[in-house]
């Protein structure tokens, strides 16, 4: 079959690979569709996590043997570690994920654990199954910030994150949402989704996602945020945290880190991407999967989403 390899730093490549052996307790999936992930194009950028040769892919829907459409949840938890059974799986201390610690959905099919697979009701389009993992982030991290209805909410950061935390903060009833990103065509797309725009933060906020990682983009979300705010940090772009830990204790703001969702998480984003504009998607032949891989990693802002459709 064929699947995108991740060869080496840097590279990418189609190529035929043997059909996935299905153990005891897994199901095959055929791909639907697998979303390209802004951390999978560092991550090739800069091996750490992600060891060649591997095919990644984390974000994908598809169908099973007898027809029946399923979206995957990639996080393996073990479920029996202390924090399994605090109900956060997301940080499990053994925790495996499709397309890291084993192979993803850029392929035309993938063996995956039973447990992982959830059937998807009637009418969730292949574009909206794609978008459910990365929406429960978002909604994971609006749980976190406590689901403050009413907020007025900044967000740094126009990709995939950044967006679906858009759509989850105006569907949890902000007062408002501010959205910054340097690119003017994916502020163009955040402010008809129903945001304000700029190319950063203006004013304050009663909450604050980071949805970009990086050192500044850390101090403009503690910059902007209220005393007593909260800011919500889901971006991995790089290690430095950036900004100033006194002024955090004088004003009492807050830092969260936010990883993936919990199972109610991926359950309400189900719930949730049917009902979303998502437009600012755009659709690969798997075939075409190294060359839009590779222009994203080098830096290229659109498309703000990319599909592989095998």
């Amino acid at each position: 079959m064929k699947a995108l390899v991740f060869t080496g730093p840097s590279v990418v490549e189609l190529r035929e690979v043997p059909e996935p052996v299905v153990g005891a307790g897994e199901v095959l999936v055929h791909v639907a569709a697998s979303g390209i992930c802004g951390s999978e194009l560092h991550g090739v950028r800069t091996p750490g996590f992600r060891v060649p040769p591997l095919i990644m892919g984390h974000e994908f829907t598809g169908h099973t043997d007898d027809g029946q459409a399923v979206i995957v949840n990639p996080i393996l938890a073990c479920g029996t570690c202390d924090l399994c059974a605090q109900g956060q799986p997301n940080i499990c201390r053994n925790r495996q994920i499709l397309g890291i610690h084993r192979p993803g959905g850029f392929a035309e099919r993938v063996a995956v654990p039973a447990t992982a697979v959830i059937p998807l009701p009637d009418g969730v389009g292949r574009t909206a199954a794609a978008l459910i993992e990365p929406a429960a982030n978002a909604v994971h991290a609006w749980r976190l910030a406590g689901h403050p209805a009413g907020a007025r909410v900044g967000v740094i950061g126009a990709g995939a994150i950044g967006l679906t935390c858009l759509h989850t903060a105006l569907a949890g009833k902000a007062a408002s949402v501010h959205v910054a990103d340097r690119s003017p065509e994916r502020l163009a797309i955040a402010a008809r989704l129903g945001a304000t725009t700029g190319p950063e933060l203006t004013g304050e906020y009663d909450v604050v996602f980071d949805a970009v990682g990086a050192a500044a983009t850390h101090e403009q979300s503690l910059t902007h945020l209220r005393p007593g705010g909260v800011t919500v940090w889901l971006g991995l772009a790089a290690a430095d945290p950036g900004f100033d830990a006194t002024d955090l204790v004088r004003t009492e703001k807050r830092v969260l880190g936010s990883f993936a969702y919990g199972d109610a998480d991926f359950s309400a984003a189900i719930d949730l991407v049917g009902g979303w504009d998502l437009s600012w998607t755009d659709t690969y032949s798997l075939d075409q999967g190294a060359d839009i891989f590779t222009t994203l990693m080098n830096g290229h802002t659109t498309p703000v989403k990319a599909l592989l459709i095998p």
